[in-house]
Formats: C-alpha cells, structure tokens, sequence
C-alpha cells in the first residue's frame, strides 16, 4: 500500500465550521486522493454548525 503525500496519515478527520474554508480542506483532501468514510457527522454548539468528516487513503493507491 502507499501512503499519502506530504507524509499525511492514512486516515484523518477533518472538523471546523461548516463554512467555505472547511469545505475547500475537504475538497482539497479528495483532490490529493483520500476517499470519503462514510457521511459528516454535525452538531451546533449554540452558535455554529460545526462538521466533521473522516477521510481515508485508499489501499492499493
């Protein structure tokens, strides 16, 4: 198996507010090749959405 760029863990969570910059960390996770696990999970802690989606290198990459 081979392993993510930049020396990147094979797995990683990705949180924040659900705003532009946190969708542009997650697209750019897609863009260097990580797969989505699963859908977000998200909360709101009395003032913002706050998102968190899991990403994984795929095997055999």
């Amino acid at each position: 198996m081979s392993t993510p760029p930049d020396g990147l863990p094979v797995y990683r969570v990705l949180t924040g507010p659900d705003d532009e910059r946190f969708c542009r960390r997650v697209s750019e996770a897609l863009a260097l090749g990580y797969e989505l696990h699963e859908g977000p999970a998200v909360t709101f802690n009395g003032e913002n959405v706050i998102v968190a989606q899991a990403v994984v290198w795929p095997e055999g990459r």
